[in-house]
């Protein structure tokens, strides 16, 4: 029994639900990446979720505003011609790189289609070479962006290689994250996809402004410890970054996504890859869920016995944070057990889903 199914034999026997109507959800941070495998993805999302904020980590970084107006054409190109998705809208993002001028974020914030600039530290994750070096480069486009109101959107571990892999999130919050909001107080943070009890506690607990800090949780955070990787073989396709963490860390998470609190909302982290760079010496970190996301939080919600409240976390306040309206339309899930979608096929490339079991319990209609 893997990690997955043992944590599906707690499915949340009290609840009589046999349906859940939320209002259509948004994910606040996904990867489409480009060409073949953005055709081939991007109908999934678009299918669930009414909105995402799009990451810019493409192999050409999406660095101005021109770049993520091309880049957003091209994603509007492969959604559903009509039916379920054919309205999904891509929020796009620029990447901080230490040049950015505070023209160019003027220019982001006044275009319409640009709602966050992603922070990578150099060498952080994929695609991350032409990330920031250091921070205090970046003085003059983080003050355009606090004065703009544009988010600052924060992969959050540091890369020095004398700390600990699972240790780097929580080094993130000491040596960048605190001194960042202290010296930008007005400043819009999301915390993107957090993994440990230091993180949920820093953002439900911290001194902040209404509406200047929030944090994603991915469902594969919500769901998974770090035995899913390890125990009885390596996974290469439950690796991520940031990498799963201890059992305390994922309670911790479902406490902070199950609570109610406005600070935490829903961002997949979804990131395809072909299968042969996944499986592989030097394997690719990410995990692609987005075939089946949003009944993957359900699964973890109901676990928790805290359906109720997966609205809130799915549907209305990461809209809040970004101060955009919520949907006015509605998805509905089943409780049904049903077998985990094959992998993805991308002109000839393999895409490998997020296979955390054979078996789901709830169901898109």
């Amino acid at each position: 029994m893997d990690a997955f199914q043992s944590h599906s034999a707690e499915f949340c026997a009290n609840s009589s639900r046999t349906a859940l109507t939320i209002t259509r959800p948004d994910d606040w941070h996904l990867h489409v990446r480009d060409g073949a495998i953005l055709k081939a993805v991007l109908p999934y999302t678009a299918r669930q979720f009414g909105r995402a904020i799009i990451m810019p980590n493409l192999k050409l970084p999406v660095t101005t505003t021109a770049q993520a107006g091309t880049y957003r054409h091209r994603i509007l190109a492969a959604r559903p011609v009509c039916g379920p998705g054919s309205a999904f809208e891509p929020l796009m993002t620029l990447y901080l790189t230490d040049n950015m001028s505070p023209d160019e974020v003027l220019r982001a914030r006044e275009s319409g289609f640009v709602y966050g600039v992603k922070l990578y530290l150099t060498g952080v994750t994929t695609h991350s070479k032409a990330g920031v070096t250091d921070l205090y480069h970046c003085t003059a486009a983080l003050e355009a962006m606090q004065k703009n109101g544009l988010p600052l959107l924060m992969h959050g571990e540091v890369t020095d290689p004398s700390i600990d892999i699972f240790d780097r999130e929580k080094v993130f919050i000491d040596r960048v994250l605190e001194p960042l909001r202290r010296d930008f107080p007005s400043l819009k943070v999301v915390f993107e996809h957090i993994t440990t009890l230091s993180a949920a506690q820093y953002v439900r607990d911290a001194d902040a402004a209404p509406g200047t800090l929030g944090a994603t949780i991915t469902a594969h955070h919500l769901l998974l410890n770090r035995n899913a990787i390890l125990v009885g073989g390596i996974r290469p396709h439950y690796y991520c970054l940031p990498v799963l963490k201890r059992e305390e860390h994922r309670l911790a998470l479902v406490e902070a996504a199950t609570s109610g609190h406005p600070r935490f909302f829903l961002g997949t982290d979804s990131a395809p890859h072909p299968k042969n760079l996944k499986e592989h010496a030097c394997g690719c970190a990410g995990c692609y869920t987005a075939p089946y996301a949003l009944e993957l939080y359900a699964q973890a919600f109901d676990q928790a016995g805290a359906l109720g409240r997966l609205e809130g976390f799915a549907s209305f306040h990461g809209a809040d944070f970004y101060e955009l309206p919520r949907a006015t339309d509605t998805v509905t899930l089943e409780r049904v057990t049903w077998v985990s979608p094959e992998d993805i096929d991308a002109d000839s490339t393999t895409i490998v889903s997020f296979k955390v079991g054979e078996l789901l319990h709830w169901k898109l209609h």
